[in-house]
């Protein structure tokens, strides 16, 4: 569902309580994510990788394949979807045609990086940055890419790891002046950073929590009190999943059941509400299609 999304996500953004935009490598995630009560989710770039390829975060998936993980996403929720859009699959050119694709499949905030290409994950080392023109570049491409004002850029940099934090919030600041709504300084160390972080900008900040990962690992009402407005929990969810089939299979490969795992499964009946099936049956009686109930 789309109905102006930048719109909701920037009217929830001027609420004083941090929004927290859960990650989701799926739709059957995003769809948990909204069930739960958040007012938004978050795709992420790391676990749409790992779903769709079984790759690491390396820059190997492409613009379509992206693209259309988002559409799909927010054609099964209706709160707002951000979206990972890694490099903008290009030069500033190339960006413009990836924020007119992910306008168009509904997103609410699209967000760029300021990594070379083929980009990496946040929180591995090797990472390499583009010149800071050419990513003011970028967003001023697209800025003006953009049909609806109300479509969010996110800009991202990486240049902590490799230069400091001084560095990449200078960079976080030219970022700002050139258009971007939201600022991602990715992978900051210290509390001390991330509150260097918060004092820095006019507009919308983002943190991103990741388990295991670079940035201490701060819950949501402490991420508020040091300033941020809005939290990404971006692979938790991934992680969680990998681990639970993981022991699921080890089971079923020990034992040849998967008898002792029930407890820890969702219901036949209750997963099929969960995909709206209950939904689609009103749906069949209405238009008449023959289907026996």
């Amino acid at each position: 569902m789309e109905s102006n999304a930048g719109l909701r996500l920037k009217n929830r953004l001027k609420k004083q309580e941090i929004l927290i935009a859960p990650g989701a490598h799926d739709v059957l995630t995003a769809r948990i994510i909204e069930l739960t009560g958040f007012d938004a989710v978050y795709m992420t770039g790391y676990g749409t990788s790992a779903s769709i390829i079984g790759q690491p975060d390396v820059g190997l998936l492409t613009q379509t394949e992206m693209v259309q993980r988002a559409l799909n996403i927010v054609e099964s929720v209706k709160i707002p979807v951000i979206a990972d859009g890694d490099d903008g699959f290009g030069n500033a050119i190339n960006v413009q045609r990836t924020v007119r694709l992910y306008e168009r499949a509904g997103v609410a905030c699209l967000q760029i990086e300021d990594q070379v290409s083929p980009k990496k994950c946040g929180h591995m080392l090797g990472r390499e940055i583009i010149p800071p023109q050419e990513m003011i570049g970028k967003i001023h491409a697209a800025v003006d890419a953009r049909n609806n004002t109300d479509f969010m850029i996110m800009a991202r940099t990486d240049a902590r790891t490799q230069y400091g934090i001084d560095y990449a919030i200078e960079r976080g600041k030219a970022y700002e002046e050139a258009g971007a709504d939201i600022i991602f300084i990715e992978s900051p160390e210290s509390i001390h950073e991330m509150k260097k972080i918060t004092s820095s900008f006019d507009v919308p900040v983002l943190a991103n929590m990741i388990e295991h990962g670079r940035t201490p690992l701060m819950d949501a009402p402490a991420l508020e009190k040091i300033g941020y407005d809005l939290v990404i929990f971006c692979v938790s969810s991934t992680f969680v999943a990998a681990k639970s089939i993981h022991e699921l299979m080890k089971t079923l490969k020990n034992e040849g059941t998967t008898a002792g795992c029930v407890k820890d499964m969702i219901t036949f009946e209750d997963f099929n509400k969960l995909i709206g099936l209950p939904e689609i049956r009103i749906q069949e009686r209405k238009y008449f299609t023959g289907r026996s109930f």
